[in-house]
């Protein structure tokens, strides 16, 4: 277990002896701000609200728990789901973290949220580094399409005999600079880098071939044309904590905020502001809801998780499938491998792979040495191959309850209280924050509503999960999608503002202060200015950010990493 909230007499003692006689390390990376008594502290410093906000603002401050977590009685199940994200699982068939494979993105969560923030920027693509937060987006050009013959999350990893989906050797990340129209200088001389990455992966990296949906049919690649027509980008994950907190806003209070948008855009004649799949402008209403009909029973919910907005409830978001598809890990209600779109794709691929054949007897007689699973112990090796792969019934490797702590640890990580609030910088870059139009997308605050748990897989219910229920929060996102127009762009264009409560403690916690979908922004003036293109939703606030004082530019900074 990490640092919690109450620090030890002692420990307060010796930080206080140790600063006095000079400066910190912790202040060579960030100002922490102020002191202040609680009553002192205006309602923003509680960036997740009382219920889910931690004082603590150390190297630590993304893994607390929030006062409801221990308030609530969930104490204990946060811990045993802190260890289920933080530990690595391995091939054992039974005992403590076991059933990884037999092909996996990661073999544990940290790799992707390095002390639970944003993955890092990456120079290659290794499943094994640790800060490597990017999962490939491999997509049909043509259609924008995910490829039919690999996972939407392609699988780098294998466990001997079975190969991965994708030699990772052969991608190549190369990063390359980026001149805008104003010659990366503002107007008072000041200047910034800006960088983008090009990924590329030969015909021949593929383990399979490379097989697309188009016009209803599967459709072979042939590799002289993997290069022209696939497309290939990055995807790096986000910080995790204070997702329950956005997960108690209520579904029409999103909505709400989608038709307000969507009026004003019909008002000044912009009729293609909004994403089509998702919201129809012309009548102001959803086009696309999200639903499990799968595990669940096809309830739709509001979307509000992922870049491209995926995923609904938190409780079939992002986390609630990595869990399992990341590691491959089955659950209850996940008893089946996470392979190529259908799976068959990639079964069939291996059934045919000699190396597989060879050493899939010895290996199917580890994960089923009681041959339960008759149909995997054929005199048919290719077929037994198959079998396994395309199995519904898998053996149960995480259990019920120990999921159910792993959504209570999810739900239940705190938002580091904002920092310097209420000083003179600090009140200065948020008055300009507003008034050039960031808080346009980057809406500042929320209120949460009753809080009762949506779980589309029907498993989890108001007693099973931490709840904020009517807290005013700050996570600074409109839950909306926009399109910036950045060289090579995210797929589809279209991106979900990111929420930017903490990340100004990103290089404290992590060591980096990447930002951005692909990790291209190394700093937030980057961030800012590769909102800049002349198509950009926000182009309006770039402009008049360029044109403020060098000054002025560092409060709005200063602002964006203190809250």
């Amino acid at each position: 277990m990490k640092k919690r909230q109450l620090i030890p007499l002692f420990c307060a003692a010796l930080a206080m002896m140790s600063c006095s006689d000079s400066k910190s390390s912790v202040d060579d990376v960030i100002d922490l701000g102020g002191g202040g008594s609680t009553s002192e502290k205006s309602e923003e410093y509680y960036a997740g609200g009382v219920l889910g906000t931690t004082t603590l603002q150390g190297a630590n401050a993304y893994k607390q728990p929030t006062p409801a977590v221990e308030q609530q009685g969930f104490g204990a199940a946060f811990q045993i789901g802190e260890a289920l994200f933080e530990r690595d699982f391995n091939t054992n068939t039974d005992g403590a973290f076991a059933g990884l494979g037999p092909l996996y993105v990661r073999q544990g969560c940290l790799y992707c949220h390095p002390a639970y923030g944003h993955g890092k920027r990456q120079d290659r693509y290794r499943y094994s580094d640790m800060g490597n937060g990017y999962l490939l987006v491999i997509y049909d050009k043509k259609t924008n399409n995910y490829i039919y013959s690999v996972a939407g999350m392609p699988q780098t990893g294998a466990v001997e005999p079975f190969k991965p989906q994708i030699d990772e050797k052969k991608i190549n990340i190369e990063w390359k600079h980026y001149t805008d129209e104003w010659g990366n200088k503002f107007a008072d001389g000041e200047t910034y880098d800006l960088i983008y990455p090009e990924v590329t992966i030969p015909a021949d990296a593929y383990y399979s071939p490379v097989t697309v949906m188009r016009d209803g049919k599967e459709v072979v690649i042939p590799n002289d044309q993997v290069a022209e027509e696939i497309g290939i980008r990055l995807e790096s994950t986000i910080g995790i904590y204070g997702t329950g907190l956005t997960d108690a806003i209520p579904d029409e209070e999103i909505t709400k905020q989608w038709e307000s948008e969507s009026k004003y855009f019909n008002s000044v004649g912009k009729t293609d502001a909004l994403n089509k799949a998702m919201w129809n402008q012309a009548e102001n209403k959803w086009n696309s809801y999200y639903s499990n009909s799968l595990q669940g029973d096809g309830t739709k919910y509001v979307r509000r998780y992922t870049y491209a907005l995926s995923r609904g409830p938190l409780l079939d978001a992002a986390g609630a499938n990595a869990i399992w598809n990341i590691t491959n890990v089955t659950r209850p209600d996940r008893r089946y491998h996470y392979l190529s779109l259908d799976g068959k794709i990639y079964a069939t691929t291996a059934m045919n792979d000699a190396d597989v054949q060879k050493g899939f007897p010895e290996y199917i007689n580890k994960i089923d040495p009681e041959k339960k699973h008759a149909d995997w112990h054929t005199d048919d090796v290719k077929q037994n191959i198959y079998n396994y792969l395309m199995a519904k019934d898998l053996e149960v490797e995480m259990t019920g309850e120990q999921y159910k702590n792993f959504m209570v640890w999810h739900r239940g990580l705190a938002v580091p209280a904002a920092r310097n609030v209420g000083t003179e910088k600090y009140e200065e870059g948020k008055k300009l924050f507003s008034e050039i139009g960031c808080a346009s997308c980057h809406r500042p605050s929320w209120t949460t509503g009753d809080d009762n748990i949506q779980d589309p897989n029907k498993y989890l219910t108001n007693s099973d999960m931490p709840r904020y229920a009517n807290q005013k929060i700050w996570p600074y996102t409109d839950f909306v999608q926009h399109r910036l127009f950045m060289e090579n762009d995210i797929r589809t264009g279209w991106c979900r503002t990111t929420p930017l409560w903490g990340r100004g403690l990103s290089k404290l916690c992590t060591g980096a202060e990447d930002r951005l979908h692909d990790c291209r922004a190394r700093n937030t003036l980057e961030a800012i200015m590769w909102h800049g293109n002349a198509k950009s939703d926000a182009r309006f606030a770039i402009e008049k950010f360029r044109n403020l004082t060098s000054d002025q530019r560092a409060a709005i900074i200063f602002f964006c990493e203190s809250i």
